[in-house]
């Protein structure tokens, strides 16, 4: 059996930030907010294959350590980008000068 992966941001969250980073075009923090949540489906892919029975239930185990360590760099990571950047982090908004900066790039010609 796996631990429960530890989540700063829920899954909702995490899809604010992609939804930012699409609409005001920084993939950045989308990128990480990507990749957590594909690991937390790896995580949970190791879990389902570790109650299906016996057979290389250490390997699985393995790789649910793995993905959890991951999981938690990527959070201390994505903590680090939003607070670097500026964003908002009780709405998870991208700060209104990365937005500008945007503009700018969208009117240069």
């Amino acid at each position: 059996m796996t631990t429960p992966l530890a989540r700063r941001y829920d899954d909702a969250e995490l899809r604010r930030i992609i939804e930012q980073g699409l609409i005001y075009m920084c993939a950045c923090p989308a990128q990480v907010a990507e990749q957590l949540l594909k690991l937390r489906g790896l995580h949970g892919y190791q879990a389902d294959c570790m109650e299906q029975g016996p057979v290389s239930a250490e390997a699985h185990r393995s790789i649910a350590i793995a993905t959890a360590r991951a999981h938690d760099e990527l959070e201390n990571c994505l903590d680090e980008v939003l607070a670097i950047e500026g964003w908002d982090r009780s709405t998870l908004t991208m700060p209104e000068g990365l937005r500008r900066l945007r503009d700018e790039r969208i009117d240069q010609p």
